[in-house]
């Protein structure tokens, strides 16, 4: 059986229409997807970006973490296993069937972008809007393949591993 070929693809949802968007974001955005997916051998799967507004977030936020006020990005990420569940594990692709894993073209996860927060981010970081939007997103996909900053050690690589994308997209600060 020859293999198919994998991709990794990205969903774009524009749900917002307060803060104009930069242009070529979404292609900027599909850029940084495939530089991560080399990055961290991720091949295939699915990635749905949902620009919203602060009221948004903000619900989502209070929804799912408990925390009643807006926040730049959420990640809800389809790879993690749910209490009694067995890990859930990224399947690369070798075409090989491996207990445990995915199959090649699954959904990733979803990445929920406040706008509102974003462009004002921008604007205290002193940086473009372009390059917030894609650090969030740079960032919400790190936490949907399994990074986090809970600590030190952590936020370190995290940092490292979102800094090295954006440069290589030409995004550098």
């Amino acid at each position: 059986m020859k293999p198919t070929k994998m991709t990794l693809r990205l969903e774009w949802i524009n749900e917002q229409d307060a803060v104009p968007l930069p242009e070529g974001i979404f292609e900027k955005m599909k850029e940084l997807l495939a530089l991560l997916g080399e990055a961290e051998g991720v091949t295939a799967g699915e990635v749905a970006v949902t620009v919203t507004d602060d009221a948004r977030i903000r619900e989502l936020n209070r929804q799912y973490r408990g925390l009643d006020k807006p926040t730049d990005v959420l990640s809800f990420s389809m790879l993690e296993a749910g209490e009694g569940e067995p890990e859930i594990r990224y399947g690369g692709g070798d075409g090989e069937e491996e207990a445990g894993f995915l199959p090649e073209e699954i959904p990733l996860g979803d990445i929920v972008i406040s706008a509102e927060t974003a462009k004002r981010q921008s604007e205290e970081y002193g940086h473009s809007f372009e390059r917030e939007l894609a650090f969030l997103f740079v960032h919400g996909f790190l936490h949907l393949i399994g990074y986090d900053h809970e600590d030190a050690e952590s936020e370190k690589v995290m940092t490292e591993k979102q800094e090295a994308a954006l440069r290589k997209a030409g995004l550098s600060r």
